[in-house]
């Protein structure tokens, strides 16, 4: 559903290019005609409103709790989706921010994460420079497309902090372009149109950020004025991501739950596709327990940059980590003394080991991580009675 939502939106625009050629009007004279009568405004709501099938895709839970969260979470979409391709959509004047964080989740989102992205372009260059920082993890990635124009963001390139050539005052600079640039050189192609970076914490409490700032080598440019067609096409492409990106997770959900209280290792391909990071093996899964049960979760973790496991909505939105234990990684974890790892995801805390709160959930999406590990461990799980921990 969701790629053929996309290929509709394409194919009307082709057509609609097609028709002004006809007319003798150019694209700008297009784009003003729909501000002005406020067609633009009015697809973009008309969007929205689609964007609510995903509440009643199959296999959403229909109950007053989990809708709340689902209309909760279009509502996030859509202010960041405004903001992505509204008020930040330039990329000629770049500039990285937080569009996915305590109150944006999208996709599964890892807890463990501080996420980074600005809108770039394939025809210029740019150059990131900063600081190292402490933090365990730290990737810069570009990639091409969006959820909103064509339904993946495949990767163009990938640069990894171990892979930087640091200063001995811990600063850096990384070039972005088509060709090899610089000592620290980031891959772009032509349809590149976002840069992402991802720092990964084991602690939160004692690690140190890396700073980080992007800024245009070819042209110092100002901000554009508004214009009609950047408002026609900033609505169209964040309404078109809004209802995008709802089908898209909401479908993966719906597969997911054919290994209910599972936790197979997901396509690596389909993952990166959409976005995500390639040196990470992703054990995407659904969950669903009573109330007087518990999901157990055992594993011994291969040798590996990091680890997690977290535990998601049905929308595969990260539950609330800023306040409840919803996840776990490599350093929070309590291991035994053979190195293994128990997980105890339940309603109430059972007073042992690597508790995963479910925060008065009873069903949703979950997910493990192996990131850059020597070899694939497929963890046991099994749902049993809370009484018998």
């Amino acid at each position: 559903m969701k790629k053929l939502f996309i290929k509709l939106l394409n194919t009307y625009k082709s057509f609609r290019k097609w028709r002004l050629g006809l007319s003798g009007k150019t694209l700008e004279d297009h784009h003003k005609e729909r501000v002005v009568s406020g067609k633009a405004w009015e697809e973009f709501c008309d969007t929205l409103k689609s964007a609510g099938t995903a509440m009643v895709y199959q296999g959403a839970p229909t109950d007053p709790f989990n809708q709340a969260e689902g209309y909760r979470y279009l509502t996030r979409l859509t202010r960041v989706a405004l903001e992505n391709f509204v008020e930040f959509a330039d990329p000629t004047t770049p500039k990285l921010r937080r569009l996915v964080h305590e109150t944006v989740k999208i996709g599964a989102d890892n807890p463990d994460n501080y996420y980074q992205n600005s809108k770039i372009s394939g025809e210029y260059e740019y150059r990131i420079f900063g600081t190292r920082g402490t933090v365990k993890y730290l990737s810069f990635g570009t990639q091409k497309g969006d959820y909103g124009k064509t339904g993946n963001m495949e990767p163009s390139g990938l640069l990894e902090a171990s892979e930087l050539e640091i200063e001995s005052d811990g600063s850096f600079e990384i070039f972005l372009s088509r060709e090899q640039k610089g000592k620290n050189w980031l891959k772009m192609e032509p349809e590149t149109s976002l840069v992402m970076v991802r720092q990964t914490f084991l602690d939160r409490d004692t690690e140190e950020l890396a700073y980080v700032q992007i800024e245009r080598l070819d042209e110092k440019a100002e901000p554009k004025p508004i214009t009609p067609q950047l408002v026609d096409e900033g609505l169209t492409t964040a309404g078109a991501f809004v209802a995008g990106c709802a089908l898209f997770f909401t479908n993966w959900s719906k597969g997911f739950q054919k290994h209910t209280n599972e936790l197979p290792l997901f396509d690596p391909e389909k993952s990166t596709k959409a976005g995500g990071d390639p040196n990470i093996d992703y054990y995407h899964s659904y969950w669903k327990i009573g109330d007087d049960e518990a999901l157990v979760i055992d594993f011994t973790p291969p040798e590996c940059e990091h680890w997690n496991f977290q535990l998601n909505n049905h929308w595969m939105e990260s539950l609330d980590y800023q306040h409840f234990s919803v996840h776990t990684n490599k350093h929070l974890a309590n291991y035994r003394a053979d190195g293994s790892v128990r997980l105890i995801v339940s309603h109430v805390d059972p007073e042992k080991d690597n508790w995963i709160n479910t925060v008065g959930h009873s069903q949703g999406t979950m997910l493990l991580r192996w990131v850059k590990a020597r070899e694939r461990i497929q963890p046991s799980i099994k749902l049993m009675k809370f009484s018998e921990l």
